[in-house]
């Protein structure tokens, strides 16, 4: 591997200093607090999302949307919980909430509606693949798809010069895989934006399941717990690059035949412009 060109900075150097890429979204800490505690009603956590008149608006849409395809209005947060589950309306908040946080930034190397609009289109794979497979991680896939770049939102924040270095190098050699990538970064900065993005998860303490989805992403772990979402997250972000095309081998990685495939990236497809438009807004 060839030297980096800050040889002696680290993850947590770009991690200090920026009160808003640190401070966790505390919506997300406060629901998450009431929905553990067993004494709790479920009211309680429904009124910390109201007190939010914003967020409320947003996640009625998305429940109501054909992201989830109801026949019927949901017209109130707590039916909202009772009808999708608590755990997968805490990591609707999540993203949306986090989304909303990072959606005015500057970007150099890409705006941040590019940025997003990947995003939502690799969450939204992913999650067809995951309901393809069994449905094992419906609380989370979303969201892990969502954030499975989140590293790079502190590239193009913290050090805008070599992000924008990593992305010139990329388009000069046409790199098509996220391998290129991961390289490019590792020689320019030291580290990659997978490493970055899961010491962010911690720092914020986000559930185990997302930190590992982003962890496992460029370092797979057959023995690590969450290594089948992280895998599923893998092949998601790989196709959402490459808008209806299909890698056969790639798919069969995860069991699923190439037709299967191509009806799952369709089915993402139809579903993106509208959920697309309920989580960015920038």
């Amino acid at each position: 591997m060839q030297t980096s060109l800050q040889p002696d900075l680290t993850v947590a150097d770009i991690l200090q200093g920026d009160l808003n890429l640190t401070s966790p979204p505390n919506v997300f800490f406060e629901l998450k607090k009431i929905l553990d505690d067993p004494i709790r009603p479920m009211e309680d956590a429904a009124s910390i999302i109201e007190y939010d008149s914003a967020l409320t608006s947003k996640l009625l849409m998305i429940v109501n949307s054909a992201f989830y395809g109801f026949p019927g209005t949901i017209s109130s947060v707590n039916r909202a919980m009772t009808i999708i589950g608590s755990q997968e309306l805490l990591n609707l908040v999540l993203g949306t909430v986090i989304v909303e946080k990072f959606s005015d930034m500057p970007g150099e190397t890409i705006t941040m509606h590019d940025f997003w609009a990947r995003s939502v289109k690799c969450a939204l794979i992913a999650r067809e693949i995951d309901n393809h497979l069994g449905k094992h991680y419906k609380d989370a896939i979303f969201v892990c798809g969502l954030l499975h770049d989140i590293g790079q939102l502190v590239f193009f924040r913290r050090l805008p010069s070599l992000a924008r270095e990593v992305d010139l190098r990329l388009q000069s050699k046409q790199a098509t895989f996220f391998e290129d990538e991961y390289r490019c970064e590792q020689e320019l900065i030291g580290f990659d934006h997978y490493q970055t993005g899961t010491e962010l998860c911690k720092m914020w303490k986000l559930p185990a399941v997302i930190s590992d989805s982003i962890r496992l992403h460029y370092y797979p772990d057959l023995m690590a717990s969450n290594y089948q979402i992280a895998a599923i997250v893998r092949v998601a972000n790989y196709y959402c690059k490459l808008e209806l095309e299909h890698d056969e081998l790639l798919a069969k990685s995860l069991g699923i035949e190439a037709q299967e495939m191509h009806e799952i990236l369709e089915k993402s497809h139809e579903q993106f412009e509208e959920i697309f438009k309920l989580f960015y807004s920038g």
